[in-house]
């Protein structure tokens, strides 16, 4: 019989209980089911509800507990239907009524409410350590970069010349902003609900305050009801997972395109690369597809949580208990993505040759051509018409526009003088756009500066966090 069965006669049907069970995923909450527990028994010795023996039985037993199944020693069985309950079990089992005793003034809504906060704090830390480690292998491509120029595009066509190390940045600036949701993710789930028991509060004397301390909780959740049925902070983890996995994604794709043969711009490390199995020259960039692939796996369980709350009432209901296999699974997808595209930057090859060889296709210079024309006092929609007609004449020709002879810019306008020249260097053309974020190389200086200082100032956010209860082995 379960633990809460006394009102019932008869047990729970086979399936029903296989059906019932979270135990498959909340396992995977083992170290903070415990470390809640402990702190949870210390706390109702303090106030006097048991005694300082029980709790110190409690604490013993339950640490002896964690140490097994860190050392895979522990048998879960799916009749305890949850962690809870399996803890509680094997508790009482090894140390008698004492453990009997710890669930006073607990209910499992508190107690699963706890577990998932501290889990969901342990897994935003993770993903952010995780962040800062691509932006570092992002930031220093960045540096090796240098004034390594490259095809900037639009609609995926060569639009503008951009320095390569401008474009890795941009992603930087991305992870940084993934960096600041997850903070955020963090610092909701940083509140204790443990003493609201199922949904009301308890008449036992608890301290609230003294849990929170003690499991490492930035403030107390001021109201029962909210405590037991919020799950916000687990919306907002996924969505930190699901945008960060966009940006990678995104990433993804470029990586996918430079690495084919027709860009050729990098080439991917063997060790991030497959083959065929019947083509022998291929070098597929399969895991920047995977992460392509498995962003949809991320979003998907941010949506699934979403339908799952949108309609309950308070407090807690059964189907919250779907409300942990999509975080974990959401945490640990992007934590592999962010891992593998940690590998694929630090390790591949930039192929600055081939980048340059490309400029020379898509009429780059074009717009500094109508700049030139605005600037000598042309409305530059007429300037527009003008650079469009010679990039029309080029494209007959079958040349780029900086090729055409200055004798056809003359025919077009007559302000038009030899310096033109000057604007159809892409290497020029790059280092004029001076505007603050420019591609210019001394803006680009100026932004790899600024983007270090933000990675320094989340590396010491990410240290000064409160404590977390690591995500055991089963995790």
């Amino acid at each position: 019989m379960a633990l809460w069965g006394g009102r019932f006669e008869e047990g729970v049907d086979e399936l029903t209980q296989e059906f019932g069970a979270s135990l498959p995923v909340d396992k995977a909450l083992y170290r903070q089911d415990i470390a809640g527990s402990i702190a949870h028994s210390a706390m109702l010795a303090a106030q006097g509800v048991i005694s300082q023996e029980d709790a110190d039985a409690i604490r013993e037993g339950l640490l002896g507990i964690q140490a097994d199944i860190d050392a895979g020693n522990f048998t879960f069985d799916i009749n305890d239907e949850d962690i809870h309950m399996s803890i509680e079990a094997e508790l009482t089992r090894r140390i008698g009524d004492a453990g009997a005793r710890l669930h006073t003034g607990r209910s499992r809504n508190d107690q699963v409410a706890t577990d998932t906060r501290l889990g969901a704090k342990a897994l935003a830390k993770h993903l952010m350590e995780q962040n800062l480690g691509l932006r570092r292998a992002l930031l220093d491509a960045a540096r090796a970069a240098g004034t390594t120029v490259l095809p900037g595009m639009t609609h995926l066509q060569h639009a503008q010349p951009v320095l390569f190390a401008h474009h890795l940045l941009a992603y930087t600036w991305m992870l940084q902003r993934d960096f600041a949701r997850l903070a955020a993710a963090f610092d909701a789930a940083d509140a204790n609900p443990l003493g609201a028991a199922a949904l009301a509060g308890t008449s036992y004397p608890l301290d609230r305050q003294m849990t929170a301390r003690d499991l490492g909780f930035a403030r107390v959740i001021e109201n029962s009801l909210d405590a037991v049925s919020d799950r916000d902070f687990l919306l907002d983890l996924e969505y930190a997972c699901s945008v960060m996995a966009v940006h990678l994604s995104r990433l993804s794709e470029e990586i996918v395109l430079w690495s084919s043969q027709e860009f050729g711009f990098i080439t991917l490390s063997d060790a991030f690369s497959t083959g065929s199995s019947i083509m022998p020259q291929k070098k597929n960039p399969d895991f920047a597809e995977l992460i392509r692939g498995k962003t949809g796996r991320v979003v998907g369980d941010l949506v699934q949580l979403l339908v799952t709350l949108k309609g309950l009432p308070l407090a807690y209901n059964k189907d919250m208990q779907e409300d942990k296999e999509g975080a974990l699974d959401a945490a640990h997808t992007l934590s592999q993505c962010l891992t593998v595209m940690r590998g694929m930057v630090s390790t591949w090859t930039v192929n600055a040759d081939r980048m340059r060889a490309v400029m020379h296709k898509g009429h780059l210079a074009a717009t500094d051509v109508a700049d030139y024309l605005a600037k000598r006092g042309m409305p530059f929609r007429e300037a527009h018409a003008v650079v469009g007609h010679l990039v029309l004449t080029a494209e007959k020709r079958g040349v780029d526009i900086a090729d055409l002879p200055f004798e056809e810019f003359k025919a077009a306008s007559d302000l038009f003088e030899p310096d033109i020249t000057g604007a159809l260097d892409l290497d020029a053309v790059a280092a004029a756009r001076t505007t603050q974020g420019g591609t210019a190389p001394v803006r680009v200086a100026e932004q790899s500066e600024k983007a270090e200082a933000a990675y320094a100032a989340d590396e010491a956010a990410l240290a000064a966090l409160t404590p977390v209860v690591e995500m055991g082995r089963e995790a």
